[in-house]
């Protein structure tokens, strides 16, 4: 992308009018978000209101008629058929992000990643629909590809897994409630407020996976402008600053 700053620049001062946007976002970027519209609305006038819940369940929101100016999802899987199905301007990467393993600050059934085999440990996991689900089995498929834990690994994981989740959040906050000996989020879901409740367990870089997440204008959007002007701030080093302090990491191209 050429010249971000100026792009920026000129969106931002081609929203003379306040919009209210509506954008859509999967849960993982609830608190970066949040923030980040603070900041962009007090930059261009604008009034932003946010929809967090799982990727999918937003897709298919979008897909059923809900109303919205913005989609941003934690995987192409969610984005890219309503690209092709034209509900959505073609998108970008604007960040990424990795897996981490939690468990109970005060609980010592998991303190490895191979005890997430062991039987009788309870786990949560987001259902595989949820991008946060695919990613974890991803991994879990690596794992068996490497043999380092012997045959089957991910087999013996997923029996043990008690709930699976419609949103990583939901996963987060049954290790943060003592409802889970461990789970699997991003990086980014292990906030300030999680960070006293749980503990995490080491995850080998060979066998994470990294998120990348896209964020596009809705075709249908009612004020289209504003709306690629928050994709333009979100992608700006501004924006980027914001998601890097809640643990999101860069993509290429996102930044000036």
């Amino acid at each position: 992308m050429k010249r971000p700053l100026l792009l920026l620049g000129l969106l931002l001062a081609g929203s003379a009018g306040a919009a209210n946007l509506t954008v859509f976002a999967a849960a993982s970027l609830t608190d970066a978000l949040t923030e980040l519209g603070r900041a962009f609305d007090a930059r261009t006038g604008h009034r932003t209101t946010f929809q967090f819940a799982g990727s999918q369940v937003l897709r298919t929101q979008l897909e059923q008629g809900a109303r919205a100016d913005v989609y941003a999802s934690a995987n192409s899987a969610q984005f890219d058929p309503l690209v092709r199905s034209g509900l959505l301007n073609p998108g970008t990467f604007f960040v990424g992000n990795r897996l981490a393993i939690i468990a109970p600050r005060t609980g010592r059934a998991v303190t490895t990643l191979a005890d997430l085999a062991r039987p009788g440990v309870k786990l949560v996991l987001a259902d595989r629909a949820v991008p946060a689900g695919d990613y974890t089995r991803r991994m879990l498929g690596a794992v068996d590809r490497a043999g380092t834990y012997g045959k089957d690994f991910s087999g013996r994981v997923l029996k043990n897994v008690v709930s699976e989740e419609p949103n990583v959040r939901q996963v987060a906050l049954k290790v943060a409630l003592g409802e889970a000996d461990a789970a699997v989020v991003y990086q980014s879901d292990v906030t300030p407020a999680l960070k006293a409740k749980v503990r995490l367990i080491a995850l080998p870089t060979r066998f994470n996976q990294t998120a990348r997440y896209p964020i596009g204008v809705v075709r249908n959007s009612a004020s289209p402008e504003a709306a690629q002007a928050f994709v333009a701030y979100v992608r700006s080093a501004p924006g980027q600053k914001i998601l890097r302090s809640w643990g999101f990491l860069p993509v290429p191209g996102a930044t000036p």
